[in-house]
């Protein structure tokens, strides 16, 4: 996770005068803060921080995780069975405006807090998190390579016959083998369920003349990747060639358009032109991408019109598709870091058609 010296400026920049308190209950946020991550279900987890200490109040089963990992807090324990809130509302003290993250804290945990006034600091937050320091690009670049690892071997070993749910259930093992954990649920369509663009797995066999999306990530420490490639049951037919290609062009397309500065609304928009060339604008109905690090998705997201600039330290996917319901679809998708002069590509396997045998 992140060094603490960061975690403390991070600390200071949500912080002022006028907000002298913040009470943070995303998993997530917790975990950039303090280097300590765990999903709590539906127990109560949340961090106080003042202007000079800070305490994580932690379900009793998760404490011993967070005082080997958490840094500089002060770790307090729950038991089931105990309230927590009369511990945290004695942690928040009184302050005059209290900070929290209004996208998280539920309406019903609010009302039991009883904290007074609040100010929401989850745009702070996420802008924090959007810019990844150079320990957090290393490990997403790790966990890009560990996702390329797998890429070269699934598609070597696809074969006409397996099911979408075997070919994802050996994703996962391969993305295991890697010393890695999946990013998100993986995905693998074959045929018309390519057309459909979060599908999940099922038991459609591979068959001849299938189009075979693959969407997976590795997760390493914490840091997410994502990536896309597709194949092909037998030679591919003229149609799928050329959508194939047409998205190929658009991803290239975006990738050039990125660099500091730029709109995400622009290198969407890269894309969008490209594949409206082709014919296929109207079969692109998603944003090009979004921002990926402890969050598989995060900020910047790359969507119309939006007017949010590119920073060196940003990460993102780029990954256009075209989708023909009854036909079948096509995404390739790749990590890319913005750098003070323009991009790197992250994750670096093939993004050909890969022709499985029928």
């Amino acid at each position: 996770m992140r060094m603490i010296a960061v975690n403390r400026n991070a600390w200071r920049r949500m912080l002022s005068a006028s907000v002298p308190a913040a009470c943070i209950t995303d998993p997530l946020s917790i975990a950039y803060l303090t280097g300590f991550r765990a999903n709590p279900h539906e127990r109560l987890m949340a961090l106080v921080i003042g202007p000079d200490s800070a305490l994580l109040l932690v379900p009793d089963l998760e404490e011993e995780s967070a005082r080997g990992q958490a840094r500089e807090v002060e770790i307090l324990g729950w038991r089931d069975g105990d309230d927590p809130f009369p511990v945290l509302r004695s942690a928040i003290g009184d302050p005059r405006l209290l900070a929290v993250e209004k996208e998280h804290l539920t309406l019903a945990r609010w009302e039991r807090l009883d904290a007074g006034e609040v100010s929401d600091c989850s745009e702070p937050l996420r802008r924090l998190r959007e810019t990844k320091s150079g320990d957090e690009l290393d490990l997403l670049r790790t966990a890009a390579r560990h996702t390329d690892d797998v890429t070269r071997s699934i598609l070597g070993e696809l074969r006409a016959g397996q099911t979408e749910l075997e070919v994802a259930a050996r994703i996962d093992a391969l993305i295991t083998a890697t010393g890695s954990t999946r990013s998100f649920g993986t995905l693998a369509q074959a045929g018309s369920d390519s057309a459909l663009p979060h599908l999940s797995p099922g038991d459609r066999r591979l068959a001849g003349g299938d189009l075979v999306l693959l969407d997976f990530g590795a997760r390493h420490r914490g840091y997410n990747a994502d990536t896309t490639r597709m194949a092909v049951v037998g030679k591919p037919d003229a149609e799928q060639l050329r959508v194939h290609q047409a998205v190929l062009d658009a991803h290239d397309r975006a990738l050039e358009a990125i660099r500091p500065g730029v709109t995400c609304g622009a290198v969407d928009a890269a894309a969008r032109r490209s594949l409206e060339k082709a014919g296929l604008g109207d079969r692109f109905i998603h944003r090009t991408g979004h921002g990926l690090g402890l969050d598989s998705h995060e900020g910047p997201n790359l969507e119309p019109g939006s007017t949010v600039r590119l920073e060196a330290g940003n990460v993102v996917t780029v990954e256009p598709g075209a989708y023909i319901p009854g036909w079948g679809g096509v995404r390739i998708e790749d990590d890319v870091a913005v750098t003070a002069d323009g991009a790197e590509i992250l994750t670096a396997a093939e993004r050909g058609l890969k022709v499985i045998p029928d």
